[in-house]
């Protein structure tokens, strides 16, 4: 099943399967996602899901159970 994951604010949107990682997904639409210790500790790839919930990208999957994710991504200016 594909999912359509929708980056913020650069509107770029790229299909993805299920369970394939966030980092990748963002990397094959040409979306930079700021990474530090790519175990999620350091929270320098953190992104906010749907304008609700923020996660790390870089241990986060794309979910199951949605045609379409929306992903927005801010930069703070610290890293």
């Amino acid at each position: 099943m594909s999912i359509r994951v929708h980056f913020l604010p650069d509107d770029v949107t790229v299909d993805a399967k299920a369970g394939e990682p966030l980092l990748q997904v963002a990397e094959r639409a040409g979306v930079f996602i700021p990474t530090g210790c790519l175990m999620g500790s350091c929270h320098a790839c953190e992104v906010e899901v749907e304008g609700k919930d923020t996660i790390c990208a870089c241990i986060t999957a794309v979910p199951a159970g949605s045609e379409q994710l929306t992903i927005n991504l801010y930069v703070d200016p610290a890293w």
